[in-house]
């Protein structure tokens, strides 16, 4: 692929992957609300996914759009359907437009956050349980993938994404943690995959603790995972203590964004 139109580019996973992506004869098109310095390799555009005829404008040549852009965790419902369902949709309709044959979806765990451990590892074709709007949200852009597949062709991957940090930010993410590095191996496969469809895949790295959902999907596509949290475990125990298997934030795969504080009233 040479030609990569990244949505979100300024986001924290953005500007994880911008580095890691970045190839001889490969062009990173950074598209954002937030302003953007490009480097070597880049391009840069301010603009929103809401705003359909820049987005067109943005995809024309682009050889694969990853759709990274969005509100990033749970709001009130008409900011979640402004910027990530109708913008989500916008991303699609404006490749379908331009003539781009594949979109990479950043879809989250939280798309079937209401699932228990009695179901784990999670298969890929888990009934949608989303926990939030946000949940919502990613389960709205996987449909409307499905649909821009079936009914016009494009390939679309939705890559589940746990938590992807520099490093894992609590207790809980030893077992979600999906590093930087294996991040940018998962896109790298997205990218590489020869006609893949449409497919649903989750994003996570290695860990020990490990296992809540299936890599089978992800593996199909060439992704191999080399990164476990583990390695983080000793020193963030001795900080702050090991946590209950049995405690609250274990009960759902969502964790926290199933508790009531982010209940609609709330926010």
């Amino acid at each position: 692929m040479s030609t990569i139109l990244i949505t979100g580019a300024a986001g924290r996973i953005g500007t994880l992957m911008r580095p890691r992506l970045a190839r001889p004869g490969r062009t990173l098109r950074l598209l954002d609300i937030e302003p953007l310095q490009p480097g070597p390799g880049e391009e840069a555009i301010r603009a929103s996914v809401t705003d359909l005829a820049a987005l067109t404008e943005a995809s024309r040549g682009a050889d694969v759009v990853i759709h990274l852009g969005g509100k990033s965790g749970e709001a009130p419902w008409e900011r979640i359907l402004d910027t990530n369902i109708d913008g989500t949709y916008k991303v699609f309709e404006a490749a379908r437009r331009a003539g781009v044959p594949r979109v990479v979806f950043a879809s989250s765990n939280h798309a079937v956050g209401f699932h228990t451990p009695d179901e784990y590892p999670l298969a890929e074709d888990a009934p949608p349980l989303p926990d939030t709007y946000y949940g919502v949200s990613k389960v709205a852009g996987e449909a409307l993938g499905a649909l821009y597949h079936h009914r016009y062709g494009l390939d679309v991957i939705c890559i589940r994404i746990l938590s992807c940090f520099p490093e894992p930010p609590d207790q809980r993410a030893l077992s979600t943690w999906f590093s930087p590095d294996d991040c940018a191996r998962m896109f790298e496969a997205c990218l590489a995959a020869d006609k893949p469809g449409y497919r649903v895949v989750y994003g996570v790295s290695a860990n020990t603790r490990g296992g809540w959902v299936s890599l089978k999907g992800a593996a199909e596509l060439g992704y191999r995972a080399e990164d476990d949290a583990e390695t983080f475990a000793a020193e963030m125990f001795a900080e702050r203590g090991e946590l209950p298997a049995d405690g609250p934030l274990f009960k759902h795969l969502g964790g926290q964004f199933t508790f009531p504080d982010l209940d609609a009233d709330s926010l």
